[in-house]
């Protein structure tokens, strides 16, 4: 009987380690990171399939500040100066505050079109879907707001607050943005649908008249120029008119009087708030 002898070679495999070094946090803040930028960049190919998008939001602002001061401009009065020194601040304010409408409805088109079911049924960071959405739009902001910068350089306004004023003041704005990004997700979530989202314009219109952004509130009725005065987006205003060096209307009040304080604490607490908002309902929809 004869046997056949079978030889096998040693094959030498290299291996690749593809594991991340480091404890479990470590390794879970590595993947959200990761996570996160995949979200990022998958916002930024949309808007590049879809441009009309992108040119609609980064154009809008472009058409506030020339309806606002060419329009309107010529009947209103201004605190000291010209209107539109008084106005550009108030405007750079309502495009940050608009912003939101515009995260929202992103969410929401991602729900019904089923991206956001099937991030959840993927391998990765549960907060990647809600931090990515939010860098997306403070991209977006930064464009806006240098856009809008420029237009209205165009226009005849100017920074008189020095180089650091002027960038406390962007800073504030997109401290603004970033806060009220977290308000639009959390109500992407909740809302069933286009429609709905679109009825966001009811709320943000009206909250953005009752402010310091076009007039001062001294100039309503007093009890509507307490609720203006309150209102976050004049904290915001005020300060970032006080920064640019803008005229400043004041009636002396305590919220007026600490206009950059209290435009740095109301983002932070509205941050605080809807933040973890956002991210537990986007957790619970997997429920």
């Amino acid at each position: 009987m004869s046997a056949t002898t079978v030889k096998t070679e040693a094959v030498d495999v290299e291996r690749v380690d593809l594991t991340v070094h480091g404890d479990g946090r470590e390794r879970r803040a590595y993947w959200a990171v990761v996570d996160c930028w995949s979200v990022v960049r998958r916002g930024f190919l949309n808007y590049q399939r879809q441009p009309l998008a992108i040119v609609w939001q980064l154009g809008f602002p472009i058409l506030s500040v020339l309806l606002y001061a060419y329009v309107f401009g010529g009947a209103m009065k201004s605190p000291g100066g010209d209107y539109r020194d008084y106005l550009m601040p108030g405007m750079f304010v309502m495009t940050m505050a608009f912003g939101f409408m515009g995260t929202a409805m992103t969410v929401v088109v991602d729900a019904q079109k089923g991206v956001i079911d099937r991030f959840r049924s993927m391998p990765m960071s549960p907060s990647a879907v809600v931090s990515g959405r939010g860098v997306t739009d403070l991209f977006v902001a930064a464009a806006e707001l240098t856009i809008l910068a420029a237009t209205a350089l165009l226009i005849g306004w100017r920074s008189d607050g020095g180089f650091l004023g002027t960038l406390g003041a962007f800073g504030l704005l997109m401290l603004l943005r970033f806060a009220l990004i977290w308000v639009g997700v959390w109500l992407g979530l909740m809302l069933p649908n286009q429609e709905a989202a679109g009825g966001l314009y009811a709320v943000v219109f009206p909250l953005t008249m009752v402010s310091s952004i076009f007039v001062p509130p001294s100039s309503m009725p007093d009890w509507l120029g307490a609720v203006a005065a309150w209102n976050p987006i004049s904290s915001t205003a005020g300060a970032t008119r006080e920064l640019f060096g803008n005229p400043v209307a004041s009636d002396g009040s305590w919220i007026q009087e600490n206009a950059i304080l209290m435009a740095t604490v109301w983002p932070l607490v509205i941050t605080a708030i809807f933040l973890p908002l956002a991210v537990r309902r986007f957790q619970r929809l997997s429920r």
